[in-house]
């Protein structure tokens, strides 16, 4: 059976002021499928991200030429509104960010911001979306107390389910475990293995053992450019071009 496409990349260059950061970028992303991005520091795959959901439109300096199409419709296109677009595709950033409020209000202040006042609605999504992030049985009795309390790896699930709480379609995870223990970054890594049954997920990672468990299909970047995609598995035991071998052998990077 055909995968769906959710969301995908066509001719895209990227721009800070003159320097080009990304160079004709043409890639899928299937419903359902996890992906991820790998590649040496500086080669593109952050920049990458950022474009999926218009971050970088915060950078005064930077330009986008091409296409990044959700559900076939351009996401660049005039007509888009970014706020809910942002809300449609979620965002996981390297260090947990969690708001200075409780780990209740956290979660609820998406919602609130995005106009839901019902009281009722609000209790049940943040329930709903703790247990999604496996964080509820942890904080179920504390929901009132600060967030900044919070180890980090439970910080990273309470920054996942805030971002699942606006009911988002895709989600995207900036290195989310880099600065996590190793029980830590294996709970986010269970996590992801759950939420792609609900969610397209596209992560970046620099740890090829973490590309290699998490993914369905893993994109190597260099110096900009899309060098080869595949199945994972494929890609990491059978790449098609040295350059990608080389990578993931540690011959460079």
């Amino acid at each position: 059976m055909d995968k769906k496409i959710k969301m995908a990349s066509r001719h895209l260059n990227f721009f800070y002021g003159n320097f080009k950061a990304l160079t004709e970028i043409d890639l899928n992303f299937n419903e359902n499928e996890v992906t991820a991005l790998i590649g040496p520091s500086g080669c593109g795959k952050s920049t990458f991200l950022r474009c999926l959901n218009r971050m970088n439109d915060l950078i005064p300096i930077s330009r986008v030429e091409g296409r990044i199409l959700l559900e076939n419709e351009d996401i660049y296109a005039p007509t888009v509104d970014v706020v809910s677009l942002r809300s449609r595709i979620g965002m996981v950033f390297q260090k947990p960010n969690p708001f200075p409020k409780s780990i209740f209000e956290n979660i609820a202040y998406g919602l609130k911001v995005n106009g839901v006042k019902d009281k009722a609605i609000i209790q049940q999504t943040v329930e709903q979306t703790l247990k999604q992030s496996a964080l509820w049985d942890e904080v179920k009795d504390r929901l009132n107390e600060s967030a900044l309390g919070l180890s980090g790896g439970q910080q990273q699930r309470l920054c996942i389910a805030r971002a699942l709480a606006v009911a988002p379609e895709v989600l995207l995870m900036d290195e989310p475990c880099s600065a996590l223990d190793p029980i830590a970054t294996q709970k986010i890594e269970e996590l992801i293995h759950q939420l792609k049954a609900r969610y397209t997920i596209i992560i970046v990672t620099h740890n090829m053992q973490q590309a290699a468990r998490v993914s369905d299909i893993t994109a190597f970047f260099y110096l900009g450019r899309l060098i080869e995609v595949n199945v994972t598995d494929s890609l990491f035991t059978r790449p098609k071009l040295k350059q990608t071998e080389d990578y993931i052998t540690g011959r460079f990077g």
